[in-house]
Parts: structure tokens; sequence; C-alpha cells
């Protein structure tokens, strides 16, 4: 019997990391695009800088319109950049004069900031080409160095962030989700191991039973041959215990047959049990015999018990009602379960699915999940709940293929 997780779900697991690596990709291509059309605005900014330096040489009055432009374009810059003259001298020690937006620690001598100046100018040497101010004949008599301002320092390493901050939430993500697969699969094992268990155990209780009773009565024919046939039936249902249990894992085998008659089966087999339960509960069935569905009789018939034990166990009235109903709706077969049980809170509808969910203090929460498990894996069908009301009741709904229409 294989619970494990089909190859679906490590194709899914592969189609994740393929579109995480593409948005980590796309976004770090943007960051930089965006970090080269910063740097190309900035290295503008300075080439304006050094035309309006070129046109102050070559000019014999700087006009007022010169100045005003002069005073804009320094007031852009919001990148380090040093000034220093056609031999690579710092022009000026004096901020604003030489140098813009360098730190500069305060009470440092001339000598020391002259000195910081000129490993920051190595620094920005290898950062950016200088560009230089020539005079009309071609001479160049100042280097414009210049550094990436703060927004760009900052988008360069941004990708590179946003990838080691997605790396770290998948990995939380995946252990998560590992951690809730490995519980789910604790709760279906545990949830199995009871399943068969309690499946196995009711008619093996009544075999012990009635073997008791042959010993008793091995003398009287007429109970010898009822409790033969009583014998006969607990066995059939071990036969049938085993081979639902033995198609779990597996493709089960689906044939044209009507819901309505694994329906009565099962029907007939709680009305035997129901006295025992101590519970006044009327099971009713309706719709068309001979609508026919794609099932398997044997699991089919297991979520129907499934169902009934769920509704039993809801139902807190003295009259009880347990009603089902088989429609065809043309495209395929629906099939509704409704019950005067106490109903289902309206965030607890999915959840009653989930492995290990029980309301029940003994209950091990494997009924309905099961159920899921063999409509919408097995069948290819669907089962949720319709609708439920606070203390008025619940109803289930099936859907199943149609069977094929032989003309």
């Amino acid at each position: 019997m294989k619970l494990n997780s089909n190859p679906t779900t490590m194709n899914l697991k592969l189609i994740l990391i393929v579109i995480g690596a593409a948005i980590a990709l796309g976004t770090l291509f943007y960051t930089q695009d965006l970090v080269n059309k910063l740097q190309e605005r900035e290295r503008q900014i300075v080439q304006l800088y050094a035309n309006s330096l070129e046109y102050a040489t070559s000019s014999d009055n700087i006009s007022s319109d010169f100045t005003f432009i002069f005073e804009n374009i320094i007031l852009r810059i919001d990148f380090p950049m040093i000034v220093t003259d056609g031999n690579d001298n710092i022009i000026s020690t004096k901020e604003g004069s030489g140098y813009k937006n360098i730190s500069v620690e305060k009470g440092m001598s001339e000598i020391k900031i002259e000195n910081f100046l000129k490993a920051k100018l190595l620094e920005l040497s290898e950062s950016h080409q200088p560009i230089n101010v020539k005079t009309p004949d071609g001479t160049i008599i100042q280097k414009i160095y210049y550094g990436d301002s703060e927004i760009i320092r900052k988008l360069k390493y941004y990708p590179y962030l946003q990838i080691i901050f997605a790396l770290l939430f998948i990995t939380i993500a995946y252990s998560s989700f590992s951690y809730i697969k490995r519980s789910e699969q604790s709760n279906i094992w545990v949830g199995m191991a009871k399943e068969t268990a309690h499946q196995l155990g009711t008619p093996i209780s009544s075999l012990l039973g009635w073997t008791e009773i042959l010993k008793m009565n091995y003398e009287n024919p007429a109970k010898v041959l009822d409790s033969v046939d009583k014998i006969n039936n607990d066995l059939v249902r071990l036969n049938k215990i085993t081979t639902r249990f033995s198609k779990i894992g597996s493709k089960p085998d689906l044939v044209d047959d009507s819901p309505m008659d694994s329906i009565e089966r099962v029907i007939k087999y709680f009305e035997r049990r129901l006295p025992q339960l101590g519970k006044n509960v009327d099971i009713t069935v309706e719709g068309d015999k001979n609508i026919k569905a794609k099932l398997n009789p044997e699991l089919f018939e297991w979520v129907i018990e499934n169902l009934i034990k769920n509704a039993l166990d809801a139902i807190e009235n003295k009259e009880g009602k347990i009603n089902f109903a088989v429609l065809d709706n043309k495209k395929n077969i629906e099939i509704e379960v409704s019950d005067n049980g106490k109903g289902i809170e309206h965030n607890k509808r999915k959840e009653i699915f989930r492995p290990g969910y029980s309301t029940k203090r003994r209950g091990w929460g494997l009924g309905l999940s099961l159920s899921k498990r063999i409509i919408e894996n097995y069948h290819k069908g669907k089962i949720f709940v319709k609708n439920s009301v606070i203390d008025g009741g619940t109803t289930f709904k099936i859907v199943l293929m149609k069977a094929e229409i032989i003309t």
C-alpha cells in the first residue's frame, strides 16, 4: 500500500524552482540595466560639467547665463567627484573646489586631507575613466574623476540581497512544507493503522461471538445453520475490507455501475448495525437505478460508509435523518448526502478533508480525507461541502464521471 507523493509533486517543485530562478535572473538583468542607465546619466552630467569648464577656459568673459548653468550643474551632482589638473594633481583640498560629495573627517590637516583625497582618487580611477577638460587646441588642462552615487551602489547590491532573501524564504517555506507533509503522512499512517483495526475489528468480534454460539448450540441444527449464515456474512465483509485496502495505492478499475446499488448495499449494512449504536436514524435514498457512473464499487462503498459514519457522529437529535439523492445532470452524475446534524462551521469546510483533522475525542480524522482521495484521485471526480447550517445539518456533494452510453 503506497501513500507517497506522486511524480506530479516533484514536477511542481521543479517548476517552482525554475520560476524562482527566472524571477531572480529577470530582477538581476532589470536592475543591472537600470544601473547602467543611471551611470550613463551621471557620466553625461560630468561631461556637461567638463564642457562647461572648457567653455569657461575658451571665453574671455563668463556671462551671467553661463554662471547660472554652471551653478545648476554643480548642484545636480550627488556622486563623489575629484577635479585634478592635467597631471593628476588635485586642484584644491577645499570641498566644492577640488572635490565634492566625499566625506572628510573634521579637524584633519591639509596634508592628511590631500593624502586621503589621493587614495580616494585612485579608488575613483578604478571605478570610471576620468573625463578630460581640454582647451580648443586639445591640451588636457583638467581631469574629472567620479564614482557612483549612493542610489547606484544600493541598486548594485539590491538583486543579490533579493536573491539571498528569496533563498531564505524558499528554504523556510520548503522546510515548513516538508514538515507539514511529514505530519500529514504520519497522520495518514496512524489513521490507516487505526482504520484497519477498526474495519477488521467489527467482523472479527462478530466471528468470535458466533463461534461461541456454535460451541453452545452444536447439538441444535437450526441454530448452527443460522450461525453459519452469519459467519458467512462476516467473512464476506472481511473479504470486502481486504479488497478495499488492496486497491489503495494502485490504479483501480472503473466500471459502468449504478451508484444507487452501492448506496443501497451500504444502507442495508448500517440498518443492521443502527440498533447496536443506540440511534434512531432514518437512512433513505432517492433517484433512478438506471443512472450509471464510472466507479469502482468497493472503493465507492467505502466513501458512502465514511459519509454515513460522519453523519451519524454529527446527528445529536433523537430523530436523525440521512438522505441520498442521485441526480443526472447530463454531463456527469451528482450525489447529494444530507443530514440533520450539528453542521460545520464555514471556515472548517475544507479543513475537514485534511488528514488528521477530527472533532471527535477518539477520532483519527481519516474517513473524509480518504473519501476525498478515493473520489478525486481514483474516480477523477469531486467531493465537497455543498452547504451547511449550524444545528441545521450538512449536505455533501459528490460528482462522478457519467458512464459511456452505448447505442
